[in-house]
């Protein structure tokens, strides 16, 4: 076997925000949720997958929650400081893990994961890496826009349309690119002055296609308080399956 072929798979995990939108005392992303906190469930769903190496948390300078927790983990686990935007926190940790990496042959990935998406499936993970991995556009978890979609008037509340939601996606994460190809995407939009939100839009302006693929409805984004008492729901109901 070729070295310089073997794939290795790494986690990202952007948590250096605040969660202002959860009207809580500390951080989303350490808030409790099934005898853990949020961001243990989120990393250790892709510290489970046998091909994941190791992640890079992405912290805030004034983080003082992750000591607690910084031993919970089976696999490497580094962290950096974040940054002011999510994809400058991004670029930090694959700056590090670049570097960190710097002697190996091998070719490598990256699945960049929300630090909030506590009900990832395991299975969704292997799905992403077994069909995104085979060629340079890498790809993203997604789930089909179920809903009539409206858009909002620029300057009211009242609906200017309804808009067709044929071949639209919810966006999800992990998303998941080569390691050197995402860095330099995330640089070009910085250069561009280009406000992406995610991973995919920094991949999709450097002129690539990401993979969609699907995966389950129920890996959601805690951004309100709703969003916790549901994820528990979610939780527990992947435990009885």
């Amino acid at each position: 076997m070729n070295d310089a072929k073997v794939k290795q798979f790494w986690a990202i995990i952007p948590a250096a925000g605040v969660g202002k939108r959860m009207a809580s005392h500390q951080p989303k992303q350490y808030l409790p949720l099934h005898q853990k906190t949020v961001i243990e469930h989120s990393l250790s769903r892709l510290l489970q997958v046998d091909k994941v190496q190791g992640a890079v948390v992405a912290l805030g300078a004034q983080d003082q929650y992750w000591p607690d927790i910084a031993a919970a983990f089976n696999k490497p686990v580094f962290t950096v400081e974040g940054g002011n935007e999510r994809y400058d926190s991004v670029l930090n940790a694959l700056l590090y893990l670049q570097q960190h990496l710097n002697k190996t042959s091998s070719e490598n990935w990256v699945l960049v994961h929300d630090a909030a998406r506590p009900c990832v499936r395991l299975q969704d993970i292997n799905k992403l890496i077994l069909q995104a991995s085979v060629h340079d556009d890498g790809g993203l978890l997604a789930a089909p826009v179920r809903d009539t979609m409206k858009r909002q008037q620029e300057n009211a509340l009242g609906v200017e349309k309804t808009v067709d939601r044929k071949g639209l996606y919810h966006a999800l994460t992990p998303q998941m690119f080569k390691l050197d190809l995402l860095i330099k995407a995330l640089q070009n939009a910085q250069q561009q002055g280009q406000p992406v939100t995610d991973d995919a839009s920094a991949m999709e302006l450097a002129g690539y296609h990401p993979l969609l693929v699907d995966g389950h409805d129920d890996n959601i984004k805690i951004t309100r308080p709703f969003d916790l008492t549901l994820a528990n729901l979610y939780l527990q109901e992947q435990m009885n399956e």
